[in-house]
């Protein structure tokens, strides 16, 4: 079973207790949600009893991802495949996933992609490929939810944006424009959507320790990373249960246009 915590009950506001962390009747889609961090929040959402809906572009990814959720916390979880480097398929998953669910009132953007590349070296293809799917596709997908979020007077957009929407990295231009879009976005639509029981927010990363670290970079280049963390080691995927809980919950319903740091520390550093 999953190692998130039971939803935890709080002080009754207005004669109504609260189960603070509690997703039962809601219902969650997670993009990028077939493996790694997107794997991890999405298991960590149906723990607490939310419906979900995986979206990623290998139908063998999701369909193993959706099986191990469902083992391990008895919630259901569908999936769609889907390719948001196309508006049109954002468009097609936010339809499918509603349909799938009957509703959504959880949305996280988690999908996104790298492609380092010098300023002077960046190419069209580049730039428009990873804006579309890094910041575009969380517009459409955003703007295709809130109507029924907007009715239901309830609902949660979290952006997973990234330690370099802050800060950066020579080749990283593009990563970081989008990822500090995000930021931006959230700001003003938390400000479009508040009035109705929506909060908008986003998470930010630091080094987490997935498989594509594992594969890409030597155990000397994952050591000196660690030591730029205040707890002088990666983050497991597993550390992101609390912070979307917390955003996906009534745990969280006071928090919006924020941008939450989950990064061990590492920006508190400056050299």
């Amino acid at each position: 079973m999953s190692s998130v915590p039971d939803a935890v009950s709080a002080p009754a506001v207005s004669g109504r207790p609260i189960v603070l962390f509690s997703l039962h009747g809601r219902a969650a889609l997670v993009t990028g949600g077939g493996k790694g961090l997107g794997l991890a929040m999405a298991t960590a959402l149906a723990s607490q009893g939310a419906a979900v809906c995986l979206s990623g572009r290998h139908e063998d990814v999701l369909r193993e991802a959706c099986t191990r959720i469902t083992r391990e916390t008895a919630s259901a979880a569908t999936f769609v495949v889907a390719d948001q480097c196309e508006r049109a398929e954002s468009r097609r998953l936010a339809e499918a996933a509603i349909a799938s669910m009957g509703r959504g009132d959880i949305l996280v953007n988690n999908a996104g992609t790298n492609d380092p590349q010098a300023i002077d070296e960046i190419t069209d293809d580049t730039w428009d490929r990873i804006v579309e799917l890094n910041l575009s596709s969380a517009m459409a997908l955003s703007r295709a939810v809130v109507p029924g979020m907007k009715e239901r007077r309830w609902g949660r957009i979290i952006h997973i944006t990234s330690v370099m929407g802050i800060a950066s990295y020579p080749g990283r231009s593009v990563y970081s424009a989008t990822k500090a879009g995000l930021i931006g976005m959230t700001k003003a639509s938390a400000l479009d959507v508040g009035p109705f029981g929506i909060t908008v927010n986003c998470i930010a990363p630091g080094p987490f320790l997935t498989d594509l670290p594992r594969k890409v970079f030597s155990q000397e280049v994952i050591d000196a990373v660690s030591q730029r963390t205040a707890v002088l080691r990666w983050g497991e995927p597993s550390e992101m249960a609390g912070p979307v809980l917390l955003l996906a919950s009534d745990a969280g319903s006071f928090i919006t246009g924020s941008t939450l740091l989950v990064d061990g520390g590492a920006l508190t550093r400056t050299m």
